[in-house]
């Protein structure tokens, strides 16, 4: 069943309209007749009065027309530029993640070939440096993928967060980092699968990204009742303060800008979810946090 608003809202400006100027009269002269009754006289509703009541309704009337032509004129255009951003957005993914992804399987193969081919040492650091860079861009076009298979649906699905979280370490590559987990035994949140890419990659860059001499990643899951909250903690640099400004202020500028999509990622993805991230650093490491909508266990099927 379809709410007022909804309703409301599938009408044109005309209908709304009218229905006002039709409500606005009944209720000028119900009104008029009740304040009439009330002080026993019949005097006070006049003709002119009920013009009077009238032409006010009909002024607010056309007020409310131009106001509601202006909005949906306005909405209109913002559809149509979102519905232009997301045609724009997928063309760019998919020429980047199959054209270009192509191009840089060329420009490694050739790597390759010549790497076979070169005795010189500084020469096979300047292919290693190609060969590092393409990799590199080759895993960011891999990450978009996931903007593509994201839905821009609200999640009705529900999802273990230890599980989850549990899946993410298991698949990072942890060698020399001391990875803790501090969870009940489940945890529920309102998500579906795609949530496993943002707890991944926050694993994964507090992994990747700890040059310490000692890499410690703790990971702590607690419930507060209507949210549930995923906190990971490393020791590592930190994410620089700029980056961080890009982030919180959502906005890229020729002059700011945060140099790992993944941070983005998570962020979008988890908003699709539901969710909110903050990120905290400081000298001594980085703290990630998630929030998610807590849900119920789901019932266990019967067979």
């Amino acid at each position: 069943m379809k709410s007022f608003s909804e309703l409301l809202y599938g009408r044109s400006a005309a209908a709304i309209t009218v229905t006002y100027l039709l409500l606005g009269a009944v209720s000028a002269v119900a009104i008029d007749l009740a304040a009439a009754s009330a002080n026993g006289t019949a005097a006070g509703w006049t003709p002119w009065r009920l013009a009077g009541d009238w032409l006010l309704v009909a002024g607010s009337g056309g007020i409310l027309y131009g106001a509601v032509t202006h909005h949906r004129s306005r909405a209109e255009a913002a559809r149509r530029d979102l519905e232009t951003s997301n045609q724009q957005l997928q063309v760019l993914s998919r020429v980047f993640r199959h054209n270009v992804r192509n191009d840089l399987n060329v420009i490694q193969g050739y790597t390759d070939l010549l790497a076979d081919r070169i005795d010189d040492e500084r020469s096979r650091e300047c292919l290693e440096t190609i060969r590092q860079t393409t990799d590199d861009v080759v895993e960011i076009s891999e990450k978009l993928r996931v903007i593509e298979d994201a839905s821009p649906e609200p999640p009705d699905g529900r999802v273990d967060l230890v599980d989850a979280v549990h899946q993410a370490v298991d698949g990072v590559d942890a060698d020399g980092t001391a990875v803790t987990v501090e969870a009940p035994a489940e945890a529920w949140i309102r998500a579906d699968d795609s949530v496993a890419f943002p707890i991944r990659e926050v694993f994964e860059n507090a992994v990747t990204h700890n040059d310490g001499e000692t890499r410690r990643v703790a990971a702590t899951i607690r419930e507060n009742g209507t949210t549930t909250a995923l906190e990971v903690t490393d020791n590592g640099p930190g994410i620089p303060p700029d980056e961080r400004a890009v982030l919180q202020a959502e906005e890229e500028t020729p002059l700011s800008h945060a140099s790992s999509i993944g941070l983005w990622l998570v962020k979008w993805m988890c908003e699709t979810q539901g969710g909110t991230v903050q990120f905290d650093a400081t000298d001594d490491g980085t703290t990630v946090r998630i929030r998610f909508e807590s849900a119920s266990r789901p019932a266990t099927p019967v067979r």
